[in-house]
């Protein structure tokens, strides 16, 4: 289907046709790299811009990333290979140029290695992570978008009023834009952890990054269900990613709950509060500041100052004396 003319009736009677690929100074491209390429960067700019509120420095996330990116598009590949699993060499399983990545694959390597980064810097892995959880939104809402342009990730064929006609010589079928699903539901997840980050103070770290997961596992989970391009557990019947998204949905509800219904945590306990802390301490600065999570990357850096609770303490004991 890659060459196949797209249409939406529902947008009315139309249709385009654009080419997978591009010339561009000789050179082949190919609008799926292109576009996960512009995903990437505009998770990477939005992160880069909000690090300080996490107590994340700039140059802390560009490490985590030099490791992460490459390992995440190998764990998308093992991901692919190892359910799909109809390779005759080595060399075959290591040609992603001819398509075959899995998200959950890339996620799953992506986490583990901010694991590994965050314990090697000596930086919160929850903190990262939070950070981290909305440039997965916002780069699997744009790069699904490439998917689109391949003609692939749809679903079943279908009647419903969103559906998606596809033509090859002269013949058209309907199929669920399942693609496009994704896309508007890791859009809507992205517009709505934004706002609550920026309309309430985190209970504790790791909250947004569960929110992530608990959002993506429940519409993966039934998305899933509508693809028609599905990888399965051998010959049982079970979709490996709806499997997965259904058990990442329930685990991350059931360590939300639990933490949500404990009260999470003191606001001293936030990385972001404790790495100002700490890096006031080494700064050797005794100004007084009130503990907050938006904190600017030069607050986060510098360290504006110790703990609103320490400096109340002091100012306590200052008055005794006199």
């Amino acid at each position: 289907m890659s060459s196949a003319s797209i249409s939406f009736p529902m947008l009315g009677n139309w249709s385009i046709d654009p080419s997978n690929s591009f010339t561009l100074f000789g050179h082949t491209f190919y609008w799926y790299g292109v576009i996960i390429a512009c995903g990437f960067l505009l998770a990477v700019a939005y992160c880069m811009r909000r690090s300080g509120e996490f107590g994340i420095r700039q140059d802390d996330l560009i490490d985590g990333l030099l490791f992460a990116v490459p390992l995440a598009i190998i764990g998308a590949r093992a991901y692919y290979v190892i359910f799909y699993g109809h390779y005759d060499s080595f060399w075959d399983m290591c040609k992603i140029w001819e398509g075959g990545l899995a998200i959950y694959g890339g996620v799953i390597a992506a986490v583990l290695t901010v694991l590994v980064v965050c314990r090697v810097k000596r930086i919160s892995a929850l903190a990262m992570l939070d950070l981290v959880s909305f440039g997965l939104l916002i780069g699997q809402c744009v790069g699904r978008w490439g998917n689109f342009m391949n003609r692939e990730a749809y679903g079943y064929e279908t009647e419903v009023f969103c559906r998606m006609g596809l033509t090859l010589n002269g013949e058209t079928i309907y199929v669920h834009p399942t693609f496009l699903y994704e896309s508007l539901w890791n859009l809507a997840g992205f517009v709505g952890l934004h706002v609550l980050s920026k309309k309430t103070v985190r209970k504790f770290d790791g909250q947004y990054f569960l929110t992530y997961l608990l959002w993506y596992g429940l519409g993966r989970c039934w998305i899933e269900g509508l693809r028609a391009d599905s990888l399965y557990i051998g010959n049982s019947g079970v979709r490996v990613s709806q499997l997965v998204a259904g058990l990442t949905f329930l685990l991350a509800l059931t360590i939300l709950a639990v933490v949500l219904r404990r009260g999470g945590c003191s606001p001293e306990k936030l990385w972001v509060n404790r790495a100002a802390a700490m890096a006031a301490e080494q700064a050797g600065t005794d100004e007084p500041v009130e503990l907050r999570e938006d904190l600017s990357d030069a607050a986060a850096e510098s360290g504006p100052g110790p703990a609103a609770g320490e400096a109340e303490a002091k100012d306590k004991n200052q008055e005794k004396d006199e």
